[in-house]
């Protein structure tokens, strides 16, 4: 059973980074970035396989970075030029399945998210 913690959360104003960590125990082919915000669906924001390939949602395109340290089996998201519309609650997902989108309903190991505010 993969195990995923994530950390790098936080506040920040509009026009401003962060970064977040998801720290993975265990193999995965498959890494993603998800987000809830209050009274809406998860979202799938971005991911990567384990060769690398990166896919990500039209909302973050240009503005978020996924990226892997296969040493440090440890997940990131770079986020720029955040926005009040990226507000919510992110999660860390993996899975070992030999394809890779972001369908929820794909992902068998979640973390337990991290908050991510945005003031304007």
């Amino acid at each position: 059973q993969v195990q995923l913690v994530e950390s790098g959360g936080g506040s920040v104003q509009a026009g401003g980074s962060l970064r977040l960590s998801c720290a993975a125990r265990g193999y995965t082919y498959c890494m993603a970035w998800f987000r809830q915000a209050p009274g809406k669906e998860r979202e799938g924001v971005a991911y990567i396989t384990s060769e690398g390939s990166a896919t990500y949602a039209n909302s973050v395109k240009d503005r978020f970075t996924i990226s892997k340290d296969n040493a440090k089996n440890t997940l990131y998201l770079q986020m720029n030029s955040l926005t009040s519309e990226d507000t919510a609650m992110y999660y860390c997902a993996a899975h070992n399945l030999s394809w890779c989108q972001l369908i929820p309903a794909d992902f068998r190991a979640w973390g337990q998210g991290t908050q991510v505010t945005i003031s304007s």
